[in-house]
């Protein structure tokens, strides 16, 4: 089985319409490149580092434009996308989800998920996030079933947390999605190799849509869209630029990585030390 996948790598800024305006054409050469996944970064819809602003700007799940764009461009090209999250309103709550959507080729959306893991740290420099703050943490893993078979959504930071990725490829996933916006500063350290590992001890295709460089609300994100094959081998990099990059993924090789390597197969539970 052989997955046309696309990513794409973008710089979000505060406004739902603009983002709209800027994926529209990356997600229509995708498609024209024979793509029929496309992968869009995290929050595709609205890059606001400003919580007061970002709630102004954010809708709630049915009235996103970019989301029901998203949906219609599907539609018309006869492929699925998977967004890697938008901020979107909760009715319940006073902060935001950070959520992904996975929308078939007839435009229905077949899987959401809430990103889990928060980002909450202090850099140095004085540069402080704390997701926390604005987004409620998703509490459930998702899986979704395609014509490629089944795959695994997690967001950005969810990639420094290996047993959420062993949990979806137990659960049958031979493709993870990792979309990010990766600050410059981490990214330089840790994406490539957080990335690579996740693949191999999952034995899975990784592939992360990513935002890159200098946003309107003052941020800067890594870029460097990546495509990981179970082995670990890197098969595609987007470097910095805005753009797509094209992959045909065999998903065959899943299976001969696992033949190989048996290690979710092998693994065993085990108590914890007594400290």
């Amino acid at each position: 089985m052989i997955l046309p996948l696309a990513l794409v790598q973008m710089t979000s800024t505060t406004s739902i319409e603009e983002n709209l305006t800027l994926a529209e054409p990356l997600i229509r050469e995708a498609a024209k490149q024979g793509a029929k996944l496309i992968s869009l970064p995290e929050v595709s819809n609205l890059v606001q580092i400003k919580r007061t602003e970002s709630t102004k700007e954010a809708c709630f799940q049915e009235e996103d434009r970019f989301l029901s764009g998203c949906q219609s461009l599907a539609k018309e090209l006869g492929v699925w996308i998977h967004i890697g999250s938008c901020v979107i309103k909760l009715p319940d709550d006073n902060r935001m989800a950070n959520r992904a959507f996975m929308i078939d080729d007839q435009g229905e959306i077949k899987a959401t998920y809430d990103k889990i893991h928060m980002f909450d740290v202090d850099l140095e420099g004085g540069e402080s996030y704390r997701e926390s703050t604005s987004f409620k943490p998703g509490e459930h893993a998702v899986t979704v079933e395609t014509p490629w078979g089944t795959i695994g959504l997690t967001i950005c930071y969810d990639v420094r947390f290996p047993h959420l990725h062993r949990s979806l490829a137990h659960a049958g996933a031979k493709v993870i999605l990792n979309p990010a916006a990766f600050t410059q500063k981490t990214g330089e350290a840790h994406w490539h190799i957080l990335l690579a590992a996740r693949a191999i001890e999952t034995t899975c295709f990784v592939a992360a849509a990513a935002q890159t460089g200098h946003h309107d609300d003052g941020r800067d994100t890594y870029g460097h869209s990546l495509v990981i094959d179970p082995w670990g081998k890197m098969l595609a990099d987007a470097g910095t630029t805005i753009g797509i990059i094209r992959v045909d993924l065999d998903l065959e090789d899943v299976t001969k990585a696992r033949a190989m390597v048996p290690s979710l197969q092998n693994g065993r539970d085990f108590s914890l030390p007594n400290n």
